[in-house]
């Protein structure tokens, strides 16, 4: 498998383009773009090669993109077509990234709309843009993450669902993206949930937990998880998304030498 960096918990003062350096410096595969800043997506791209790393997640922007849209959001059975704009145009910037994978977020539960409905809505979306991701040579991965602690309201919490989601969208460009500290806060079980939902898990995110720090500053045994998906045969990244106590590049540095 390969390692990839969220910078905001290590660099969050520096550039795009200063923290591709310091991605490259610390012997990672590959850095997650969550916001270009000045550059181009094939800027990026290009800086990226040049300090022999890849763009391994571009996060899509657009109206319905964001953790806490209500509306309009990709969730929303009301935003579809603007929804299917979105991806489609951060499809062509993930693409000009030559990026691996489009992160989505896709927004807050709907109050008033059964759920099923929502689901539907997400189904739709990603159904009719992922000829144009398989086009693109880009993965689309819905996040899932915590309600309970961190991001409360968001739809998309459990793995069980997003693995739903990717099975009636089948297409090889769509699956998911799992959060080993989400899975956490919110259910617990990582590894387990991580052997039954693999088949669609196309990025994977790690932090420690409770405090979403560095491996051995919580409950979990990073390194059993990550040689669980090794054993399970998952070739794709994994990505540090979490917040250095300490020398940021140093922690990263002990990063590097736990990933199989």
């Amino acid at each position: 498998m390969k390692l990839s960096v969220v910078p905001w918990g290590f660099w969050p003062e520096a550039s795009t383009a200063e923290q591709i350096e310091r991605a490259a410096a610390a012997g990672v595969d590959g850095i997650e773009v969550l916001d270009l800043g000045a550059l181009s997506p094939g800027e990026a791209a290009d800086l990226a090669a040049d300090h022999g790393i890849e763009i391994a997640v571009l996060q899509a922007t657009g109206e319905t993109v964001g953790i806490d849209n209500e509306t309009p959001a990709i969730a929303d059975p009301g935003s579809v077509e603007q929804s299917i704009a979105d991806l489609e145009a951060s499809i062509e910037a993930a693409a000009a990234a030559d990026a691996d994978n489009l992160l989505a977020v896709v927004g807050q539960r709907q109050p008033t709309i059964p759920r099923h409905e929502q689901r539907s809505a997400l189904v739709d979306v990603f159904r009719e843009v992922a000829p144009a991701a398989e086009a693109a040579g880009i993965t689309i991965v819905p996040e899932v993450l915590n309600a309970t602690a961190d991001h409360p309201g968001y739809f998309l919490t459990d793995p069980g669902e997003a693995y739903s989601i990717a099975e009636a969208v089948d297409s090889p460009a769509v699956g998911f993206l799992f959060d080993v500290y989400h899975q956490q806060r919110e259910h617990g079980d990582v590894l387990p949930t991580l052997e039954a939902t693999m088949d669609h898990v196309e990025h994977v995110h790690f932090a420690d937990a409770p405090g979403r720090n560095e491996p051995g500053t919580g409950e979990l045994s990073i390194e059993r998880i990550l040689a669980g998906l090794a054993a399970a045969g998952y070739d794709g990244y994994v990505g540090a998304e979490l917040a250095a106590t300490g020398d940021p590049n140093a922690t990263l540095e002990d990063v590097v030498e736990i990933v199989p």
